[in-house]
């Protein structure tokens, strides 16, 4: 693994570190259509929305989400290549073969 890609994938492992962001990945990886409405996902939470748009930030700027403006919401879903990417890192050699 090259020097950047390794500085890539740890800010992702960091992203998803923090307890909350991982919830958010998981509400939003098994969501119906695999989307999911800001809407949808604060209540879960006992967090305010401010809140909750700083985290979702978080996850997007680091790869692992994106969204999309529908009207007043953002939709968000999974980017899979991220997932993969880590995935990959974590999958050992012998399974891969």
């Amino acid at each position: 693994m090259s020097a950047e890609r390794s500085i890539e994938l740890a800010r992702v492992f960091k992203a998803i570190g923090e307890p909350v962001r991982l919830r958010l990945l998981s509400l939003i990886a098994s969501h119906a259509g695999g989307e999911a409405c800001v809407c949808d996902l604060t209540g879960a939470f006992e967090l305010s929305g401010p809140t909750i748009s700083h985290h979702l930030k978080v996850l997007r700027e680091a790869g692992i989400i994106e969204g999309e403006r529908r009207g007043t919401w953002i939709y968000y879903r999974v980017r899979p290549e991220t997932l993969s990417a880590v995935s990959s890192v974590l999958t050992p050699a012998e399974v891969l073969a």
